[in-house]
Formats: C-alpha cells, structure tokens, sequence
C-alpha cells in the first residue's frame, strides 16, 4: 500500500491546492491559495492485541477474509478509530476480528513502517476463554503453538516481527520489554 494520495483540492473551501514549503516548516505541504489552510498528512496508526492462552502459551491467530492479504494468518488488529484510546482500539479489533475475549496487558511492539505511512502498535493481551466467534473480516480464529506458526503464510511483517519477540522473549526467561522496530 503506498502512501495516501496527495491532496488535490483544499478540504476546508475546494479550491485547487498548491504543494510548497510554508513559513516556518521544513517539508512540502499542500497549501490552499484561497484560505490559506494548510493540509498535513501523517502516519496511521494501526492497533491490534497478541493474544496468549496463557495455559499452554499457545497465540491466537486469525485468518484474514479481506484484501489485502486475504487467506493468510495475522494477529487481530487494524486501523484505530478516532475517539479512542490506543488500547481501546486494540481492544476492538480483537473482538471484531477474533470474537476473544481478552484482558488486555502492557504495550508490547511499536513498529514503523515508513513505506506506507503507519505505525503498528500491539499490546500483550490474556484470553479468558479458548473460544472465539470471528466476525466477517476472518475466515477463523486459531491457537497456535509455536511449532505450528504458518510462517509462510504470516500475512505482514508487522506479525511477523511481533510473534519472533514474542517468542524470542519467552525462550528467554519470560521477561517481556517494549520492542520498537522499523520495518522495511
């Protein structure tokens, strides 16, 4: 996915947009002629949980039944919403993608993904209950041990990257830090 499209007509009154370094900026911005707004583009966030069934270890997983990457595995998450916390979009996610019920734990990666304009956080989550209900944007919800990751058909980096902390930090004694990463 690449970046946003960039602005075309001012959102505040319609007029054509001109992009150019404004006063006291150091980047390009799209700067209306007519009203003078001037229109910033900023990363999204993206917000999900890595949920563990804490009696065997095992990572709840779902398999995604929308584009991009339809067909393959990732952890719950997606774009948060405006008029909500970081957790609580998490939290969201959760249930909409997996049906689980969690309790949700500290904030576990940060990941950057400059290529596209997002920023992925997952927070550590505990399910209460090895049942799910997935709702339309999974095909299912599955635990996982990590023996039985399909790590082939991880659908993002973001994933990826987050179930190898994870795991990482498990065989290592359990202790669980913040991980920032940059993904290329």
């Amino acid at each position: 996915m690449p970046f946003p499209s960039r602005f075309k007509h001012c959102p505040a009154c319609g007029a054509a947009v001109e992009y150019r370094i404004p006063a006291d900026d150091n980047r390009e911005r799209a700067v209306c002629p007519a009203c003078h707004s001037i229109h910033y583009q900023n990363p999204l966030n993206v917000v999900g949980t890595l949920p563990v069934w804490e009696a065997d270890g095992r990572v709840l997983l779902c398999r995604r039944a929308i584009e991009p990457r339809h067909g393959l595995w990732t952890l719950p998450a997606g774009f948060m919403e405006l008029g909500e916390t970081t957790a609580e979009g998490a939290l969201r996610e959760t249930q909409e993608e997996a049906g689980a019920d969690v309790e949700m734990g500290p904030l576990y990666t940060v990941l950057n993904v400059v290529r596209v304009g997002q920023i992925h956080l997952f927070y550590r989550a505990r399910l209460r209950s090895p049942d799910f209900n997935p709702g339309p944007e999974s095909l299912e919800a599955k635990l996982f041990a990590e023996h039985e990751i399909p790590w082939d058909e991880i659908a993002f980096k973001t994933t990826r990257e987050t179930l190898r902390c994870f795991f990482e930090d498990r065989r290592a004694g359990g202790h669980y830090p913040l991980h920032a990463l940059d993904i290329a």
